[in-house]
């Protein structure tokens, strides 16, 4: 099969039936908190063509959800979907996306019978959407989850892509810099977000996704190799994980003395971009260095002027403090023969794990205007997302206008344009945390933070991870707000585009950032090795606005 082609397979007529239901309100909004009334417009929550020019955002519910989930159709994980979708329902989750490894088993025998599963689970859980994905191994480089919209061609599409275009069934994992295989490696990484993005736009599917899993982990997603599967189909390679799973690793006395958050342990190899500092392989209050950076890869991506969402989950594979354990092999059965694992069974002692359940720690809340699968899809398209860890925040709502219009603002992701020197007003509306998170603490928001930075346009080198001119601008000290609460936050308009992003935190660890005080003086900080203990270092994080200015 030529691979820059339409598949004959690939039939234009097939369109999957939608199944987005009319006029559905969320079960809940935020917890009760009402921020955003009692039910969903009916209006479609697409990408915006172009920068609002009065700034009126729809109102928008967040939905919360969790991409990058294995279960025993993946060979290192040991739960089944029933267990982890009623996990999910248990913390609160609207939305899950399970991600199984691809290798030879999974692809021979595993993505058809974990349909199945994945049909029974949606039985099981009516008020949950439950995707099927891939986690793929990007050639030349780390992992991505791959998704798709549910329809008739869900599983053909996610086998078809996982034997042309996996690293790892393939055999192209070189990714060195100069070595004989690495540019035709990382070539047909591109050709593979081309080709899903020819199956959506052909109807084979009604949508796809691609995010990046724990860019930094290893160091082996350069930057150009970023930027190029985002330019190759920015509809589809939509962003990375700002955080990734595996948060309790470094829980102190779990897994040892040298357990990082993330299980981000390693060391620079053969294999990893050499322009990266030591200080990329470690996370920083749970987050992934390129996000936590202020000024630094994420920042370098949005300085483009070009949306690049990020999230985070739960990677979810082995449970801390879990007493379950995989099941034994039949006689002559293997993970290669069958594409998963046995059943697991309940020992009732804690076996080993870094990861905490879906919805239990992680949380990335998308902003949609009705309820379904298209539309969690088109919220995580458009850049509507925030992102917290241990239940820091009930709800988010941010809206940036112009201070002689009275619309309701552009939101997360959204483009506002504006003339040189116009004055704006950056609403911030917080709900406080109203109950204990699952850990029994009530969660405090400390502190939110303003980052500003310049749109220059695409990057002179595709291998540049900074970002100069970004930094913090604003940070409001909210200790002791309860409720819900909107901070007005000032901003004028210079004579060059910018955007701007949040974050907070519960104000328990923080110091100067990797570029210095003058940049990011209480950002994120790393912990000291097997003592990260999740729960007491917090963050929120959101994607950016952009503004465009007249003229420029």
């Amino acid at each position: 099969m030529n691979d820059q082609q339409l598949p004959a397979w690939a039939d234009p007529s097939v369109s999957p039936a939608s199944l987005d239901p009319q006029g559905v309100s969320r079960r809940r909004l935020l917890r009760g908190a009402g921020l955003f009334g009692a039910a969903f417009a009916l209006g479609s929550a697409a990408v915006p063509a172009a920068a609002s020019e009065s700034g009126d955002d729809p109102r928008l519910s967040y939905l919360v959800g969790d991409h990058h989930i294995h279960t025993v159709y993946s060979h290192d994980a040991k739960y089944t979907f029933s267990q982890l979708a009623a996990a999910g329902a248990k913390f609160g989750l609207d939305w899950m996306v399970f991600t199984e490894h691809s290798n030879f088993g999974h692809a021979k025998y595993g993505a058809p019978l974990e349909h199945e599963e994945i049909l029974k689970a949606r039985a099981e859980n009516p008020r949950q959407l439950i995707f099927q994905g891939l986690e793929w191994y990007i050639p030349a480089a780390e992992h991505c989850t791959v998704f798709t919209a549910p329809g008739p061609n869900e599983v053909e599409l996610l086998t078809l892509f996982e034997s042309a275009y996996d690293g790892k069934l393939l055999g192209w994992t070189e990714g060195a810099v100069g070595a004989a295989d690495t540019a035709r490696n990382e070539a047909h990484a591109v050709k593979a977000i081309q080709w899903l993005a020819e199956q959506r736009r052909t109807g084979f599917v009604d949508d796809v996704l691609v995010l990046a899993n724990h860019p930094m982990r290893l160091g082996i997603d350069s930057p150009h190799e970023m930027r190029n599967w985002r330019d190759a189909a920015p509809e589809i390679m939509i962003g990375m994980e700002g955080a990734p799973g595996a948060q309790g690793a470094a829980i102190p006395g779990w897994r040892g003395t040298t357990g990082i958050r993330g299980e981000y342990e390693n060391k620079p190899s053969a294999q990893s971009w050499p322009g990266y500092p030591l200080e990329a392989y470690r996370t920083y209050g749970g987050f992934d260095w390129a996000t936590a950076t202020v000024g630094g890869l994420w920042d370098a991506m949005l300085a483009e002027g070009r949306l690049f969402s990020i999230t985070t989950n739960s990677d979810a594979h082995r449970i801390v403090f879990d007493t379950w354990k995989n099941g034994d092999w039949l006689p002559g059965q293997t993970f290669d023969n069958t594409g998963r694992l046995p059943d697991p069974v309940n020992t009732d002692t804690p076996q080993p794990g870094s990861d905490f359940w879906p919805g239990q720690f992680s949380r990335t809340h998308v902003g949609v205007t009705r309820y379904g699968y298209r539309s969690v899809m088109a919220g995580l398209r458009a850049g509507r997302v925030w992102l917290d860890h241990g239940h820091l925040l009930d709800g988010l709502e941010v809206r940036l206008k112009r201070d002689c219009d009275h619309g309701r603002g552009v939101t997360l992701g959204g483009r506002l344009r504006v003339r040189k020197g116009e004055r704006l007003t950056l609403d911030v509306t917080v709900t406080s945390a109203s109950r204990p998170n699952p850990q029994g603490i009530l969660p405090e928001l400390a502190h939110v933070d303003v980052i500003r930075g310049a749109v220059r346009g695409p990057a002179a080198d595709r291998d540049s991870w900074r970002a100069p001119d970004t930094k913090v601008v604003h940070t409001r000290d909210v200790s002791g707000r309860k409720g819900t609460y909107t901070l007005r936050i000032p901003l004028v308009a210079g004579d060059e585009p910018f955007y701007v992003r949040l974050r907070g935190s519960d104000g328990n660890r923080n110091g100067a950032g990797h570029l210095g005080a003058s940049v990011d003086p209480h950002g994120p900080i790393v912990h000291e090795p097997g003592n990260g203990d999740p729960w007491a270092d917090t963050w929120f994080y959101s994607n950016p606005i952009f503004v465009d200015v007249k003229g420029v």
